[in-house]
């Protein structure tokens, strides 16, 4: 219940009880011990909206989002914003990755609104759940600095946003309610728009694709590629694996393809594609001592991830770098190949009875006797460690591999809560050729106190240091996405490498009958997309649909068993009328 023993919410009188327990989200649970009385999202937390005339806080996150957690230290373990929510507000916690229909309609309201979106997610929503305000994070009363990426001055904390919203609901309901509802009908005429397009154009829009978009396309990555740093974009830097795969594949799809955009510029966007990922693959973004990659980089130049590794990069990335070892036979991409299918069929991501764990946090302890978390705690190094732990003469030349500095090498503009004082981020600055004519060394011998390092590296950060918080939940989608990649890695390794091969595919054939068994209804061949502690109560969307099939193509194709493709068919079979429904319901606030 949502109200205490003895509470009758008589006469507008509502005193809520933190509910969370309830959930079995490791996101939703690490909120559960909050002063904050959090409700799960059910019909009984939405009619208490009704009851009270209270706005609702719908507050939206992840397990191993960074800013997630900053945010519940800073504002939801305070009991001054604990007050505030608990007596003026609905307060709700979702984890997105069990809910993304939910996460899919707030986070369009707020990108519009605010030109941007991410992690968490908080919106104000009327009784009627129209959202009025949204945002992501916003400091609260607990931070240090009382900023984030602007002056003081400029700054607004999340305990002024409550006070402001708390005053419009109190005495401006009704232009409250009239925006909050034009606000709705606007981004249902824009969501209407684009499915009615869908259902009404003529055959030939509808089956053809126009040629002439990929060159569009491809002069539209040509223009905004980074020569010096590899991706697309400025700071903050994802991998975006979908558009590696895409400029990868351009000059090995149909020869009217070449035609219309010509043999040098298929070349130019696979080299794009390949310098990218070669980037990545000597920046921080990767796990130098481990595997798996974080989920992006705040700089440029990737050196500086969020820390956060989530299985549905790693999978997607796996895809792209074995397609890139395939297009251009270079062994860097097949390293890397191997590292990401190592890291995902190996603990911690790899579950015991089949399918694979959806997140790794990006905080952790710095030690065991360590109380409060940092982020990137786990992967950050010192000068100083560094000499403890291989020796002055092996670890001074690592040190110049990986761009260890004495004092760090994180600029202080990126290190708000100065977590990263005297630590580095692990990054190939040079490569062992280059180091071996620097020193008068022999290339051999540099490459073997290289691989030796990595590993006594990684063998004490086991021993010694607390791994981040594992997200231990089974995603249907992710697990499809890992399945595809896995089978196609295997396939490829098969004559390279046979034991890895047959390691690899393993791997996959276990997810699939796991989720076969646990989250696959054969009576209805319906699927449900969360395992944790017994299947949970979401559904299959979409893409657990979309994921799951192509996996299993994919798995069928690297086995030539039957099995796994009845399978997929038995699936695509009930996606029309699924996407039937999906459409219609698309176009309403979902209760």
């Amino acid at each position: 219940m949502a109200l205490r023993d003895g509470s009758s919410g008589d006469e507008g009188q509502l005193t809520l009880v933190n509910r969370l327990s309830e959930s079995r989200s490791p996101y939703v649970r690490g909120h559960m011990n909050n002063p904050v009385a959090w409700q799960v999202w059910s019909p009984e937390a939405l009619d208490l909206a009704k009851q009270y005339n209270r706005l609702l806080f719908l507050s939206i996150g992840y397990a191993a989002c960074h800013w997630c957690h900053v945010m519940e230290r800073e504002s939801f373990s305070s009991p001054e914003i604990a007050n505030l929510l608990n007596t003026s507000f609905i307060p709700i916690k979702v984890d997105r990755e069990e809910r993304p229909d939910i996460d899919a309609i707030y986070m369009n309201y707020v990108q519009a609104i605010t030109g941007s979106g991410g992690w968490p997610l908080n919106v104000f929503l009327t009784p009627d759940l129209e959202p009025v305000f949204g945002g992501t994070y916003w400091p609260g009363p607990n931070n240090p600095t009382t900023a984030f990426g602007a002056a003081a001055a400029e700054t607004v904390g999340f305990l002024d946003v409550l006070e402001k919203m708390k005053a419009v609901w109190t005495y401006q309901e009704k232009r409250c309610r009239e925006s909050a509802k034009e606000i709705t009908r606007q981004l249902r005429d824009f969501a209407e728009e684009g499915v009615h397009s869908h259902q009404m154009g003529d055959k030939h829009e509808r089956d053809g694709l126009d040629l002439e978009l990929l060159e569009e396309a491809y002069q539209h990555f040509e223009r905004k590629y980074d020569k010096e740093n590899g991706g697309f974009s400025n700071a903050p830097k994802f991998a975006l694996p979908v558009n590696l795969r895409f400029l990868l594949r351009l000059g090995h799809g149909p020869e009217v393809v070449k035609h219309i955009l010509g043999d040098e510029e298929c070349t130019n966007a696979a080299a794009m594609a390949v310098n990218t990922l070669r980037k990545m693959a000597r920046g921080g973004i990767r796990d130098q001592v481990g595997y798996g990659f974080a989920r992006y980089s705040v700089t440029n130049d990737w050196s500086l991830p969020h820390f956060e590794k989530m299985l549905y990069d790693q999978a997607q990335l796996l895809d792209v770098y074995l397609d890139a070892f395939l297009i251009s036979r270079d062994q860097e991409m097949l390293e890397v190949v191997y590292d990401i299918a190592s890291y995902l069929t190996n603990s911690p991501m790899a579950a015991a009875d089949g399918g694979f764990y959806s997140a790794e946090d990006a905080d952790s302890y710095p030690t065991k006797t360590d109380t409060e978390k940092r982020e990137g705690a786990f992967y950050v190094w010192s000068l100083k460690s560094f000499h403890a732990i291989l020796g002055e003469r092996v670890g001074d030349i690592c040190a110049r591999f990986y761009g260890v500095a004495a004092d760090g090498n994180v600029a202080r503009g990126n290190d708000p809560h100065d977590e990263f004082i005297s630590q580095n981020v692990l990054s190939m600055k040079s490569t062992p050729s280059a180091l071996a004519k620097d020193l008068g060394m022999a290339e051999e011998e540099i490459m073997t106190i290289l691989k030796d390092s990595r590993k006594k590296l990684r063998e004490y950060r086991e021993r010694e240091r607390p791994r981040p918080a594992l997200d231990d939940k089974i995603v249907v989608a992710w697990n499809g996405l890992a399945v595809g990649a896995l089978a196609r890695t295997s396939a490829a390794l098969k004559e390279i490498d046979a034991v890895k091969a047959k390691e690899f595919l393993a791997a996959a054939e276990k997810a699939v009958a796991f989720i076969k068994r646990e989250l696959y209804d054969e009576r209805s061949a319906t699927l449900w997309r969360i395992y944790r502690e017994g299947r949970g109560d979401a559904p299959g969307f979409c893409d657990d649909y979309a994921f799951l099939i192509r996996g299993l193509i994919d798995l069928y194709e690297a086995t030539f068993n039957d099995d796994y493709l009845q399978f997929a068919d038995t699936l695509q079979s009930i996606l029309p009328p699924f996407l039937q429904y999906i459409i219609a319901t698309s176009l309403q606030v979902i209760h």
